[in-house]
């Protein structure tokens, strides 16, 4: 059986993301540092091993100052079972094998480790898609692929359980974020090293009014009285622990040794015989 087409092209991942460290724009990375501090603070869980996947290790380190960091690759250099603790840290969305980057981060966690990732999620950027796909209809009258095709939240929390994490989880935040053009949207992607990498983009430069046009499209349907423009980044948080004899289990469907209305301090009614009553 062929294998599916590569979705990013990796060398080209690379090429922007060395160009974004000249002079990067980071607080999107900065923001999720936070929020997965935050969250390892309520697991009240003391982690003596973690590892970071990036491809921009500095907002990273300031947080987690003596994890090991990890080069986002196909194949990650991860240690089999050296680590309680794995974060996959805004990346995985760039992925080949999303599934294969999940198997990896597990199988490099020790017995009831952490795995916690954070990527860009569908709605991400959904008013940039929009007006560059109207602009290269009306310029050119076709379309090709400019923006990352991105995973949606129901999707995601199901590749953790294909990847054999328990107890997985998955949930979702949106961040407005404003500029004041399009054209300072696309600057700062460039230095966030999240500009097209897609293996089926056109290679040949796309023609200047295309970009022109597009921002006025933008302007036009989403700008503020103040003339600046919105742009949404949806961060998907996922969770999941490596499998250990310890973590609790669901019981077997019938298996329960008290009623739920006994609980709840109720009576408990059969179903009725398709006349609307019920029987005690």
């Amino acid at each position: 059986m062929q294998s599916p087409p590569d979705l990013t092209d990796r060398a080209a991942l690379r090429r922007h993301r060395a160009r974004a460290r000249r002079a990067p724009e980071l607080f999107l990375h900065a923001l999720a540092a936070d929020e997965i501090q935050e969250r390892l603070i309520e697991v009240n869980r003391t982690f003596t091993s973690p590892a970071i996947v990036t491809g921009f290790p500095e907002p990273w380190q300031r947080g987690f100052p003596g994890a090991a960091l990890v080069e986002d690759d196909e194949t990650l250099t991860l240690e089999h079972g050296a680590h309680d603790l794995v974060i996959h840290a805004l990346c995985l969305h760039w992925a080949n094998d999303p599934v294969g980057q999940l198997v990896q981060c597990r199988r490099a966690l020790r017995p009831d480790g952490l795995f916690l990732g954070v990527l860009f999620g569908g709605r991400s950027l959904h008013e940039l898609r929009a007006a560059l796909a109207e602009a290269e209809v009306a310029l050119t009258g076709g379309l090709s692929p400019r923006v990352l095709p991105m995973g949606e939240i129901r999707d995601l929390g199901g590749l953790l359980q294909r990847a054999g994490f328990a107890l997985p989880v998955a949930d979702s935040a949106l961040h407005m974020v404003s500029y004041q053009t399009p054209f300072h949207l696309m600057r700062e992607l460039r230095a966030m090293g999240e500009t097209n990498a897609l293996a089926a983009r056109h290679r040949r430069t796309a023609p200047r009014a295309l970009f022109a046009e597009a921002a006025r499209r933008y302007a036009g349907a989403h700008a503020g009285p103040d003339g600046r423009i919105p742009a949404t980044a949806e961060l998907i948080y996922l969770a999941g622990w490596a499998p250990a004899d310890t973590q609790p289990r669901p019981l077997r469907p019938g298996s329960a040794r008290a009623r739920l209305a006994e609980a709840l301090g109720t009576t408990e009614r059969m179903l009725g015989d398709g006349n609307g009553q019920g029987a005690d």
